[in-house]
């Protein structure tokens, strides 16, 4: 469980790394840091379930929130714009992730 844990730590440093380009950086920069230090600290101190359990509704309830009214997907499009759409689809499907992570983590991890 500690490897998985180091692995989803790394997987969120990335995804706060390549919000560098984005409008709104700072707050998907803390949207994916956050998740990370959680993960970082219970590996020094178990947490309470609940806590990552309700972080992740949170995050899954934001999801779908900005999950766009129109799925274009989350490649660029036939002529290489990015629309608003694929932007909300990419930032529904980050939110979705990491809820889904921290969710599981907070049913399995205190588990030896």
């Amino acid at each position: 469980m500690q490897l998985l844990k180091y692995i989803f730590i790394g997987v969120f440093l990335l995804f706060a790394t390549v919000q560098y380009n984005d409008p709104d950086v700072a707050l998907w920069v803390i949207v994916y840091l956050y998740p990370a230090f959680l993960l970082f600290r219970s590996l020094k101190s178990p947490f309470i379930m609940n806590t990552f359990i309700f972080i992740a509704i949170v995050y899954v309830l934001w999801a779908i929130n900005v999950f766009p009214e129109e799925w274009e997907g989350v490649l660029l499009n036939q002529v290489g714009m990015k629309t608003i759409n694929i932007e909300l689809g990419r930032e529904s499907l980050g939110l979705a992730s990491v809820g889904l992570v921290l969710g599981l983590f907070g049913i399995f991890g205190n588990k030896k």
